[in-house]
C-alpha cells in the first residue's frame, strides 16, 4: 500500500498540462499574476533590504530573478528572496475555506527560481504549478487549522511541500525522487508563531522564504540520490503528528485529479492579515453608505471567529508588520485611510496617534454562527459620537472564491502595487503571464518591470 506522500508523488510528476480544466489553468495563471505583482512591491518595502543584501552577497552566479530588481541570483536565493517579498506587506493569496497554505508565496518563488536554470515550455510550468497547488492544499486541509494553535506559523510549516513539488516536477523528478523530496521537506518545515505574541513580526515574513527555498532544496537534494521517509506525513513522528492534531489522513489524498482545489484561490485587496478583509471591507461599505469619518467614531466591536480573537486581537502593535497582523490595528486605519492603497500601511500611519487611539477603542468578540457562515465572515458594530450605531454583517470579501476577483480587478491591484516600478508598459507583465500557456522557455522571457 502506498504512502501519502507516494500517492501525492505518483500524482505530480503524472499530471499533463491536457487533463487540468481550462478554468483550473486560468485560476492558476491568476495565482501567478498575483503573486509577481505582490513579489514585486515587496521588494521595495524598507524591511526588505536585509533579505535583497543578503541574496546578493550569497547567490552571485545565477540566472534566477529577483522580483522587482535587476539582481539575477542562483535558484535558492531567488527562491528565498522572492518567497520573503511575497511575504512582505500581507498582501500575497491564500485559499478559501483556509487551510494553512500561502499557494503563491509558496509556489512561484521556488518554480521561478528553477524555470529560470532551465528550458521549460510554459504549459509544463502552469501544470508543475497545479501539481504543486493541489498537493499543498491537501497537506494543509488535513491539519484541520490546528498547526497554528500549537503555535507554529501554518504557511512556514507546509510551504516546503509545496515547493518541492513545484520544484521537483520542473525538475522532472520521477516518483521515487518526489517522494524523497517530500520526506526531505518535512524535516525543514518550520515557523514559530511567537511573533504575535512578542513583536518582532519581520521574521514572519521569512517563513515564506524559507519554504520556498526549502522547496528548491529539497528537490535538488531527491534528484541527486538524497532520501527522506515515505512515511513523513502520517507516520509517528511525521507532519500529522507533530505539527497538527487530530489531523485526518484521508484528507492528503483525497479527489486527486478529480476536485481542483487551485478554483479554491483568494486574493487580498488590503495590505492585512486574511482575517480583517471582512470587517475592514464592512468598514468601507458603511463609510460609503453613512459618510463618516474617522473622527465621528466613538468605538468599534467586530465579531468574529476564533483565530481572530486568538491570534489578532492586538490592541498595542510594536511595529508595522504586527500593525498589519493586528484586526483592530486594521478596522481603525480603515475608518481614517483608504487600505486598499498599500502606502496606507506605513511607520506614519503605525504611529498616529488618532489610529492608535481608536485601535484601542475596536473590540473583538466571538461570533456565535451557523455551520453554513463564513469563519471569514464578520459582524461590524460602529457606534459614532453622535450615538448612531452601525452594522454590517458579511460573509465575504472581493476576492473569495464567492466574490471572484477577475482580470480585471487583478489588474487594478497589479497596476497600483507596481506602478512605480513598471517601465515599458507597452510589455505588460501582466499580460505575459496571462497568455503564459504560449511561451516556449518561461525562463527566457522577461521577468522584469
Amino acid at each position: 500500500m502506498l504512502t501519502a506522500a507516494q500517492t501525492l508523488a505518483d500524482f505530480a510528476v503524472k499530471l499533463q498540462f491536457e487533463q487540468i480544466p481550462q478554468a483550473v489553468v486560468e485560476r492558476a495563471k491568476d495565482c501567478i499574476i498575483d503573486i509577481v505583482g505582490v513579489c514585486a512591491f515587496g521588494s521595495t518595502v524598507p524591511s526588505s533590504k536585509p533579505m535583497l543584501a543578503y541574496a546578493e552577497r550569497y547567490g552571485k552566479g545565477g540566472r534566477s530573478t529577483v522580483l522587482g530588481t535587476s539582481l539575477k541570483v542562483l535558484a535558492p536565493m531567488a527562491a528565498l528572496a522572492n518567497g520573503v517579498f511575497a511575504h512582505s506587506f500581507e498582501m500575497d493569496n491564500l485559499v478559501s475555506p483556509s487551510v494553512g497554505v500561502h499557494p503563491g508565496a509558496s509556489l512561484l518563488p521556488p518554480a521561478l527560481a528553477v524555470a529560470q536554470e532551465m528550458e521549460v515550455p510554459g504549459r509544463e510550468f502552469i501544470a508543475a504549478f497545479v501539481a504543486g497547488f493541489e498537493v499543498l492544499h491537501r497537506i494543509g486541509s488535513a491539519a484541520h487549522e490546528t498547526t497554528e494553535s500549537l503555535g507554529f506559523h501554518a504557511p512556514g510549516v507546509t510551504g516546503p511541500f509545496g515547493g518541492a513539488v513545484v520544484a521537483g516536477r520542473l525538475l522532472k523528478l520521477n516518483a521515487e525522487q518526489m517522494t524523497n523530496a517530500l520526506g526531505i521537506a518535512g524535516s525543514l518545515s518550520s515557523g514559530l508563531l511567537e511573533f504575535a505574541k512578542s513583536g518582532g513580526g519581520t521574521v514572519k515574513r521569512l517563513h515564506l522564504g524559507h519554504g520556498a527555498q526549502s522547496g528548491v532544496m529539497a528537490a535538488m537534494l531527491a534528484r541527486d540520490g538524497f532520501a527522506g521517509p515515505a512515511t513523513v506525513l502520517e507516520g509517528k513522528f511525521g507532519y500529522l503528528n507533530v505539527f497538527c492534531r487530530d489531523g485526518d489522513a484521508n484528507r492528503l489524498t483525497a479527489d486527486l485529479g478529480e476536485v481542483w482545489r487551485t478554483t479554491r484561490v483568494m486574493f487580498k485587496r488590503y495590505s492585512c492579515h486574511i482575517t480583517a478583509h471582512v470587517p475592514v471591507t464592512a468598514i468601507l461599505q458603511l463609510k460609503s453608505r453613512f459618510g463618516f469619518a474617522g473622527d465621528d467614531v466613538a468605538e468599534v466591536t467586530v465579531a468574529g471567529g476564533a483565530k481572530m480573537l486568538s491570534h489578532h486581537d492586538i490592541a498595542e502593535p510594536r511595529d508595522l508588520a504586527m500593525a498589519q497582523y493586528s484586526t483592530p490595528f486594521c478596522v481603525a486605519l480603515a475608518c481614517y485611510l483608504d487600505p486598499r492603497d498599500p502606502s496606507a500601511f506605513s511607520e506614519t500611519t503605525l504611529n498616529d496617534r488618532a489610529i492608535r487611539q481608536l485601535c484601542r477603542n475596536v473590540k473583538l468578540e466571538l461570533r456565535k454562527q451557523t455551520p453554513a457562515q463564513n469563519l471569514l465572515g464578520s459582524r461590524v458594530t460602529v457606534r459614532l459620537k453622535d450615538g448612531r450605531e452601525l452594522i454590517e454583517e458579511m460573509e465575504h470579501f472581493p476576492g473569495t472564491p464567492e466574490q471572484p476577483l477577475g482580470r480585471a480587478g487583478l489588474r487594478e491591484k497589479f497596476e497600483t502595487i507596481t506602478g512605480s516600478l513598471r517601465q515599458n508598459r507597452p510589455a505588460d507583465l501582466f499580460d505575459t503571464i496571462a497568455t503564459l500557456e504560449r511561451a516556449s522557455d518561461v525562463g527566457a522571457q522577461s521577468w522584469s518591470f
